[in-house]
């Protein structure tokens, strides 16, 4: 295959991504991403908003590494992106933007290390070792282990096929590997161990565990984006809409579980553990539900 016939098959794959709604960007030798152009060398331009660093960087070239990921179409066949693809060695996403955290398995002592010690989930084979994907994101961590990285938010994992097997929701097995990143002037503090949602204790509930996770996966994934400002206001507001959606459920609904997840999310980026567990409480209280977690915290 030539060089051209190769960089059209990446920006194939790279549309049927972004069909399915996950973030893309093209990869330049070495596997690395492109590097920024003159007027964001340096990051001069201020970042990305969704970088570490606030910012409001506009340009339309694929600068900016992982947070320049997109799911639009016109972007990612933009005249700014051809000469990228022209040169691509293969394609990334974003597994944050995705709502997914890749376990990257870097060698052979690794995956045995993660057969023994993770749950099952979806597989994907690499040149050196393997990828677990598991549903919902965290702060993303390398070295957490010898061989073993953890690719979700501010990261970029390349794009080597859909796997195999049925994915698992990010288990605490995985959330427990890297110690929680606190930005600097923050006093946030990582959260005692909870247990997660589950059927068997939401005995009233009326709604399925695939709706219960569905919903709580996409409000975690909300609040664990909020990276530089807003997390803890969005805490309550999903707190506040899942809430609502329990109203009708003769209960328990294991609500406590939901919170607490919803509260780690926030920790996790910065918010610190009281003031997150009390937005949440809040939440529920806005949606005509009582969910004590300020005392427990």
């Amino acid at each position: 295959m030539t060089h051209d016939n190769s960089a059209a098959e990446h920006l194939r794959q790279a549309l049927e991504l972004v069909a399915r709604d996950v973030p893309v960007l093209p990869l330049r030798e070495g596997k690395v991403p492109f590097g920024n152009c003159r007027e964001c060398a340096g990051n001069v331009c201020g970042g990305r908003p969704n970088m570490k660093s606030a910012g409001a960087c506009e340009c339309p070239r694929p600068c900016h590494g992982w947070a320049a990921a997109s799911t639009d179409v016109d972007v990612v066949t933009a005249a700014a992106w051809t000469t990228a693809w022209r040169k691509s060695a293969a394609v990334a996403y974003h597994p944050g933007g995705a709502g997914l955290t890749v376990v990257d398995l870097d060698n052979v002592d690794a995956v045995a290390w993660a057969r023994e010690a993770l749950p099952a989930t979806r597989v994907v084979p690499t040149t050196r070792g393997e990828h677990w994907l598991y549903l919902g994101t965290m702060a993303s961590s390398n070295g957490v282990r010898p061989g073993v990285d953890i690719k979700s938010r501010m990261a970029y994992a390349r794009w080597l096929g859909p796997g195999e097997g049925e994915m698992l929701r990010l288990p605490e097995t995985v959330t427990a590997l890297p110690r929680y990143v606190v930005p600097p002037g923050s006093v946030a503090v990582s959260p005692v161990p909870r247990a997660t949602w589950t059927r068997a204790v939401a005995t009233g509930c009326r709604h399925t565990d695939r709706y219960v996770r569905t919903g709580l996966d996409k409000g975690v994934a909300m609040v664990a984006s909020r990276s530089e400002q807003g997390a803890a206001s969005q805490a309550f507001g999903v707190a506040r809409f899942l809430g609502s959606l329990h109203q009708r459920c003769p209960g328990p609904c294991a609500l406590e579980a939901i919170g607490w997840e919803i509260v780690t999310a926030a920790v996790s980026v910065g918010v610190p553990e009281p003031y997150a567990a009390r937005s949440v409480e809040n939440g529920f209280t806005a949606s005509g539900l009582s969910v004590l977690l300020t005392q427990m915290a």
